[in-house]
Formats: structure tokens, C-alpha cells, sequence
């Protein structure tokens, strides 16, 4: 069940009027009311579509706004320092994700690596709910995209074994599993968010550290352990 807050930050000021006069009519909580307008709103595609959608495209333009900003500010210190600006922009930060469903679809487990150059090194090993490979992919790269910007990470490479997701987020809309698109504005707006990071792919013996973490999310049932 969505909370209050939650129905309200994806509401529209229409929706948000609309379920005040029917709660005050038909003597609904506030949450109620705005569950039943939202739910109209989403039509066949369903409420929790909605929000998710909304919930996306909000990410999408704080971040945007974010990006500016930053790229702002860079242009401030290039002016105002071209030394200072060169050695930021040179920093090497280095991210690795991968992500596994056990079965195919089934529990998820995330794992990222995040490196930085004053000896950083952070590690993500994350239980990811419930999808197929694909969205585990997915939801591993949004972690480690998060975790870069909680970092401060600038220009990060970040590399993945996952050509699907690859090619998903640097291909253009048009060729874009529909599937998929959510995850693929989330994670296009966490790397607008990064000005300069960069999205590769790498064979899976070169990432082998965020396999692991990945797997160690999610551990196999003890009997599959025992065979």
C-alpha cells in the first residue's frame, strides 16, 4: 500500500484538488481519496505504473537542474582556475556493476565497486528484489551510479558485462527495450548527473570483483549449496 507521501509527490495540482473534494464528499481519508483519483488517472496501465513513471520523470528533471548546475560551477573554476580545473577533470574514478537473478527471473542480487583517486574504494552488495537478469543488470548500475554521486566521483568510467544494458542506456530511444525504459531514464538521468562519466562495456572475466559482490546479495539455497 503507498504511503501518503508518496501519493501526493506524483500527484498533479488537479489530481490533488480533485481528491480533497472527495474526500470531503464522501467522507474518504486523505490517502484514499488520492489513491482513487490516481488510480483513475492510470487508467489499464495500473497505479503502480504511474507512480514509477512520475517517480522517473521527477529524478529526471532534479537531475537535470543538478547538471546544470554543476556544469556551471565547472565552468567557474575553469575560468577562475585552469590548474585546479585540469587535475579535477584528470581525477581517475573507476566503477564496476553487475547484477544476477537466481532463477532467471527471480532474486535479484546488485553488486558494484566504486574506486577513486585518493584511495577510495567502496563496495556495494545489495539484495535487488525480485526480476530477470536484465533488470538486475539495471538495478545494480543505478546503485552504483547513486553511489558515485554520494561520493562526489567525477568523470567516472564505469563498466558492466551486461551488453544488453550497454547498449541500452548509449543506444538511441528508438532502439530501446520498451521493457526497460524506466530503468533507462533512471539511469541516463543519474549520468547526466555526472558530467564526463562514461558507460563501457568489458568482458566477464574483467569483472569478476562485482560478480562476486553480486552473488554474495543473494546467496543460493542451502540445498543447491550442498550439491
Amino acid at each position: 500500500m503507498n504511503d501518503l507521501a508518496t501519493l501526493h509527490a506524483a500527484a498533479f495540482k488537479a489530481e490533488l484538488a480533485a481528491s480533497r473534494r472527495l474526500a470531503e464528499r464522501g467522507g474518504l481519508s486523505e490517502a484514499d481519496a488520492l489513491r482513487r483519483v490516481l488510480t483513475l488517472s492510470a487508467g489499464v496501465a495500473g497505479l503502480e505504473h504511474l507512480l514509477a513513471e512520475r517517480s522517473a520523470r521527477r529524478l529526471h528533471a532534479e537531475l537535470q537542474a543538478a547538471r546544470r548546475q554543476a556544469d556551471a560551477a565547472a565552468a567557474r573554476l575553469r575560468k577562475a582556475s585552469p590548474a585546479a580545473a585540469t587535475a579535477a577533470a584528470t581525477a581517475a574514478w573507476r566503477a564496476w556493476f553487475d547484477g544476477s537473478a537466481r532463477p532467471n527471473p527471480g532474486r535479484c542480487g546488485l553488486g558494484g565497486m566504486l574506486t577513486g583517486p585518493a584511495g577510495q574504494h567502496i563496495e556495494l552488495s545489495l539484495d535487488g528484489g525480485h526480476g530477470n537478469s536484465s533488470e538486475a543488470e539495471y538495478r545494480a548500475l543505478i546503485a552504483v551510479l547513486r553511489a558515485a554521486l554520494e561520493h562526489g566521483a567525477h568523470a567516472p568510467v564505469v563498466a558492466g558485462d551486461s551488453q544488453v544494458v550497454i547498449d541500452d542506456v548509449n543506444g538511441p530511444d528508438c532502439a530501446g527495450a520498451p521493457a526497460l525504459q524506466l530503468y533507462r531514464e533512471q539511469a541516463r538521468a543519474l549520468l547526466a548527473r555526472l558530467p564526463g562519466a562514461t558507460l563501457r562495456w568489458i568482458p566477464r572475466h574483467k569483472n569478476l570483483e562485482a560478480d562476486a559482490l553480486s552473488q554474495r546479495a543473494v546467496p543460493p539455497p542451502i540445498m543447491e549449496q550442498t550439491k
